[in-house]
């Protein structure tokens, strides 16, 4: 396996950078795990036997082991809805909570061609992965494993070194685990593309134009609004619309937003005005949207993301 070693790894580094990612909720820490992942096969290539395992199950039991290894003695990754009750005071004091390991949201850039990317569509969403954080590592394994890579039960059973029962038992836990931190509305279909990205457009040019009744015509009933690093959270249009008053008057409403995508939804990059006439990133916004409207908005300020995502630091003036 010395000479082609990596023409055949090379091909399942992004899926498996996914796989680390839905693991560690992290993509810098994903990142790592690949690394490492390589850097055991590369290792252990000598004693790889083609007829116990395919490349592709080789690497994933190596990566997976590697993620339950990393996530000894760890806490899981939150998001601020996963902590606690909505705040209903929308002047409460943004504080960063910055000894908490923040979920992370997933570049698109990452996952490859469009089609790719609609295969991901619907088992990378922010909110399940959230959910999943709730699932211990092991069950984590299995339910991923299982219910997003359809591997068998026996090749699961084989890469955690346990039996088929086992790993049939964890996966009914897992399973109700997930049931219980997913709320109803989140496993709610998402509506086509066309309509989806005609509604993130009246969101952006409500954004800019720091229309408040704009933007708060365009959420759910329940919308939930999060910020981490501030763990603060708000629920439904009148909480979001109150909050978005207080973020226009703290900043020159005088925005520009970039579109992107995380996670396989719609993004938006957010830049306020500076004193030069240019615009500085402010945040990364991850949006769930469903029929009725703009479901879920995830706003993440972080330095770590924003290098994920490769944004640029400031748009010059135009």
């Amino acid at each position: 396996m010395d000479e082609d070693f990596e023409a055949r790894v090379e091909p399942y580094r992004r899926e498996l950078l996914v796989h680390c990612y839905r693991m560690l909720g992290a993509v810098h820490e994903a990142e790592d795990l690949v690394q490492e992942t390589m850097l055991r096969a590369w290792r252990a290539r000598e004693r790889y036997d083609a007829g116990r395992a395919s490349v592709r199950t080789w690497l994933y039991r190596i990566a997976t082991n590697a993620c339950l290894t990393a996530l000894e003695g760890r806490s899981r990754r939150p998001l601020p809805s996963g902590l606690g009750a909505p705040s209903e005071d929308p002047h409460a004091p943004l504080v960063p909570a910055l000894d908490v390991p923040w979920l992370q949201p997933f570049p698109d850039a990452l996952l490859g061609d469009p089609a790719e990317r609609a295969v991901r569509r619907g088992t990378l969403r922010l909110a399940l992965i959230a959910a999943m954080q709730a699932l211990p590592p092991k069950q984590r394994a299995v339910l991923i494993l299982r219910d997003v890579l359809e591997f068998p039960a026996a090749d699961v059973a084989e890469l955690l070194e346990t039996s088929p029962a086992a790993v049939n038992s964890a996966l009914q836990r897992a399973r109700a685990g997930l049931e219980e931190a997913s709320p109803a509305e989140d496993r709610v279909a998402e509506p086509d593309d066309g309509a989806m990205d005609a509604l993130v457009d009246r969101y952006v040019r409500s954004f800019e134009a720091a229309d408040v009744a704009g933007l708060v015509a365009l959420l759910t009933e329940d919308a939930v609004l999060e910020m981490p690093p501030v763990p603060l959270w708000y629920r439904g249009k009148d909480a979001y619309g109150r909050f978005m008053e207080r973020l226009f008057a703290m900043r020159d409403a005088d925005w520009r937003m970039v579109r992107t995508a995380a996670n396989a939804q719609p993004a938006v990059a957010a830049y306020h005005r500076d004193d030069d006439g240019g615009h500085v990133l402010h945040t990364l916004q991850v949006f769930d949207v469903r029929p009725d409207g703009l479901a879920r908005n995830v706003v993440f300020q972080d330095a770590r993301v924003f290098a994920a995502f490769d944004l640029p630091p400031r748009l010059e003036a135009r």
